[in-house]
């Protein structure tokens, strides 16, 4: 209700959100879905309806019929501020105990508490709206995809087992003694099927299941948007998804994306952020510095493989303090560093490094203009054995940096396409290659021949888009020749009997007409928490998990009863 509401009879019924008494008046703030509206009792005119509303006790449930009036004393802050319910009738619908923390958006619950009742921490304002925000991104998508011909089907919740990804969450089954479901943690091969089928637009937003280690943009159970497209190619598919993230921007954000996304390798990821998902939000790029630094005696330098740093501008008023901190932060155990070396940019020009004693200003003066760096600039240095690890230490180094620079802004979003994937990744550990995304991920078509004599070099047909640091979505163009499945799953080192028994069903259906097609699939979770600027997917979840994977309002998972135990064939091991 608004102020052209006005002297309108009305029906309200909500929560108690808080009741506050001034005279012979009782105010009482009323919540619902759709926000706060403040109720009047004037006990004047209705004295026993006032002491029924003196009596009311947060999160009561009540029922109200009143009069709208303008309010004498407006509250800006509220949709609903500008009128308030003179109450003629008052029902209490339900009481409540006292909730264990406020319904309010700064609440006194911590996490774990607000998880055990996590029904009344979806009563505040601020866990709703994200609720809300992820129904109108998944009506808009869609509406998106509707549009442009795609067709929801859905795909089977119980599946086989395919140990080459993560972990599988597994169902015994009672009718199969001994025998195991799998819970999907991707449609990936029921999408590629329908492609065989003729459907050649297919999406679906689904539940898959992930056993893995959990963190903030994590869960065990997630919504993807799932898309996969025929008769396409990489331009093709990233050309249609680009189209329905500027969609989702536009319709939900506000904001009109006109411009391509750039286009990064990810080589050039790698090497000039050290991730495959980089924040473009600023610069900071990486500059090699082996060929200018090494020689010169300092022996950390002369003995590493890679030489890399970044120039924070403006940040040369760090304090010896501060770089302390740095030194810290990158020698942690999950970084691995073992050191830190920086240089400002002194007012006058002149750099000052804390490796003076071994490199004369002459060369200092060409690290500077390697990185273009400026008077009151700071360059941060790591180097190493390990290109790889350095440029990835280089790269947490590179968003701490930003983070304490404020340069990761809020409501600034940088969109990006991440490219050209290797197509294989080699575990020393198990001495075999492993798909970088999954084993049905084309390869580049010029690189095929490298599959016979170097797979390591290898590029897949893959995609990812990231936005702000976070990858939100990924996908490639798939494998649809079933000699080249065959070929990619010896490369893989599984057997023509393993790949059989695993794949045989998709190895099958290919040699019935595979048309070329690809797909993406979008994390929902990961873009709703994005758009709602969160650092974690749990508020834009209804019923998440900890970060244990434990549900710890319905106490799940949880022991089974021995008759149900019996019942699947199950005995547990202590």
């Amino acid at each position: 209700m608004r102020i052209t509401d006005a002297g309108q009879t009305v029906t309200l019924a909500g929560w108690v959100q808080r009741t506050r008494k001034m005279g012979g008046m009782t105010f009482v703030d009323l919540r619902d879905r759709y926000g706060i509206t403040q109720l009047v009792f004037n006990q004047e005119t209705d004295t026993a309806l006032c002491e029924q509303a003196n009596k009311l006790g947060r999160e009561f449930v009540i029922q109200v019929i009143g009069q709208v009036q303008e309010r004498s004393n407006k509250n800006p802050h509220l949709p609903t501020g500008e009128i308030e319910i003179i109450v003629s009738q008052l029902h209490i619908l339900n009481t409540a105990l006292t909730p264990p923390f406020t319904i309010e958006d700064e609440t006194d619950g911590g996490d774990d508490l607000r998880m055990k009742y996590r029904y009344l921490d979806l009563r505040r304002p601020s866990v709703r709206s994200n609720l809300e925000l992820r129904h109108r991104m998944t009506i808009e998508v869609r509406r998106y995809l509707d549009a442009q011909g795609f067709m929801e089907v859905e795909t089977p919740v119980l599946i086989s087992s395919t140990p080459e990804g993560a972990r599988d969450f597994v169902v015994p089954s009672r009718m199969n003694p001994g025998q195991f479901y799998a819970l999907p943690q991707s449609p990936q091969t029921f999408k590629q099927l329908l492609m065989v089928a003729g459907f050649d637009r297919y999406f679906q937003i689904v539940k898959c299941f992930r056993d893995e280690d959990l963190r903030a943009d994590r869960q065990p159970e997630f919504t993807q948007i799932d898309c996969e497209m025929s008769f396409v190619e990489q331009d093709d598919v990233i050309n249609m998804f680009e189209g329905m993230a500027k969609h989702l921007f536009k319709l939900i954000r506000g904001m009109e994306l006109t411009e391509p996304f750039p286009r990064m390798t990810w080589h050039d990821a790698m090497k000039y952020y050290g991730s495959d998902k980089p924040d473009i939000r600023f610069g900071m790029r990486f500059v090699e510095l082996d060929k200018l630094l090494k020689g010169q005696g300092f022996a950390v330098f002369d003995q590493a493989a890679y030489i890399g740093g970044i120039c924070a501008e403006g940040a040369a008023s760090y304090t010896r303090k501060q770089l302390d901190a740095l030194t810290d932060f990158v020698k942690r155990p999950q970084i691995g560093a073992k050191g830190l070396v920086y240089a400002r940019v002194e007012a006058d020009g002149k750099v000052k490094s804390s490796i003076d004693k071994f490199y004369p200003q002459e060369i200092l003066q060409q690290m500077k203009e390697a990185f273009g760096a400026r008077p009151g600039d700071l360059i941060l240095i790591l180097s190493g054995d390990n290109a790889l690890k350095v440029r990835k230490q280089l790269g947490a180094l590179r968003l701490e940096v930003a983070e304490q620079l404020g340069l990761r802004k809020k409501g600034v979003f940088a969109c990006l396409w991440v490219i050209d994937f290797p197509l294989l990744e080699w575990s020393e550990e198990d001495g075999r290659f492993y798909a970088m995304h999954h084993p049905f991920t084309a390869p580049k078509p010029e690189d095929i021949p490298l599959l016979d004599t170097d797979p390591g070099a290898v590029n897949a047909n893959a995609y990812d888009m990231v936005i702000n640091g976070v990858e939100v979505g990924g996908g490639s163009i798939r494998i649809h020749d079933s000699a080249l499945q065959d070929k990619m799953f010896h490369v893989l080192g599984l057997s023509e009997e393993q790949a059989q028994k695993r794949f045989g069903f998709l190895m099958s259906a290919f040699k019935y007409g595979a048309p070329p097609h690809g797909g993406i699939a979008y994390g929902l979770d990961r873009w709703v928490s994005l758009f709602a600027e969160l650092d974690s997917i749990r508020d834009c979840i209804a019923f998440p998990k900890n970060n244990a994977g434990r549900d710890v309002m319905i106490d799940a998972p949880s022991a089974l009863e021995q008759s149900q135990l019996d019942e699947l064939h199950l005995s547990i091991r202590p």
